[in-house]
């Protein structure tokens, strides 16, 4: 691991963050075309550097893939940026089933998984009537495995757990606007503000677990390596 770099891209990570927001808030449509498309490889770039699991880097550069597909107003590219997404939850998914916290209160895990359940049938409920029709089962779909991934998130730890409900949340808002309702202004301002936070979240969550989890077993390695 090199601390510095790790550093360096977390840095530039925020200050594309910055300027993505800020353009989509003055509505600078070409700022948000170049900064965009940077997020992601430079989080998934740190947590490369940091030792992150194969699989934390590559639900990011599915986010990447998605982030870029959704540039495009064209539905086709829409639906393609869904299931980029999709792939990069069922990465998530994966790890926080090898990684959640284990003996973790089954009462706080049954009420976890009871508010999810009871948000997911809420909001396909409402949305399914205004939603297009072609897209009210992929979004139906969509909406599970996100769920899905967020009550993982919150298993593996609290940090991780509110990275996954801003990442719901965030998507929760593209749904709204697919489905027509009233918007806040500058919609895409708070998905992306509500997205980039969620991701960052999930990797600090990610990597402090982890790392919390493996330094003793690595200085215990060492303590070994070290006894004649």
């Amino acid at each position: 691991m090199n601390p510095r770099l790790a550093r360096v891209l977390l840095v530039a990570f925020a200050l594309a963050v910055v300027v993505d927001l800020a353009s989509l808030a003055a509505g600078y449509d070409l700022g948000h075309g170049i900064a965009k498309p940077l997020l992601m490889p430079l989080l998934a770039a740190h947590a490369g550097v940091r030792g992150a699991p194969r699989l934390l880097v590559a639900a990011l550069l599915c986010g990447w893939s998605g982030d870029v597909l959704l540039l495009s107003d064209a539905d086709p590219a829409f639906l393609l940026g869904m299931a980029s997404f999709a792939a990069g939850h069922v990465c998530y998914l994966v790890l926080f089933t090898s990684h959640s916290a284990k003996g973790a209160p089954r009462a706080r895990g049954a009420r976890l998984a009871g508010g999810y359940a009871v948000a997911l049938v809420a909001t396909v409920t409402l949305l399914w009537p205004d939603l297009p029709s072609d897209l009210r089962i992929p979004v139906a779909g969509y909406s599970l495995l996100l769920t899905a991934m967020a009550y993982g998130a919150g298993r593996l730890g609290l940090v991780a757990g509110l990275g996954g409900a801003l990442f719901m949340l965030s998507d929760t808002l593209i749904a709204t606007g697919v489905a027509d309702w009233p918007q806040l202004p500058r919609p895409d301002f708070w998905i992306m503000l509500t997205y980039a936070a969620g991701q960052y979240l999930l990797v600090r969550g990610v990597l402090g677990t982890l790392g919390a989890r493996l330094a003793p077993a690595a200085a215990y390695g060492e303590m070994r390596s070290t006894t004649p």
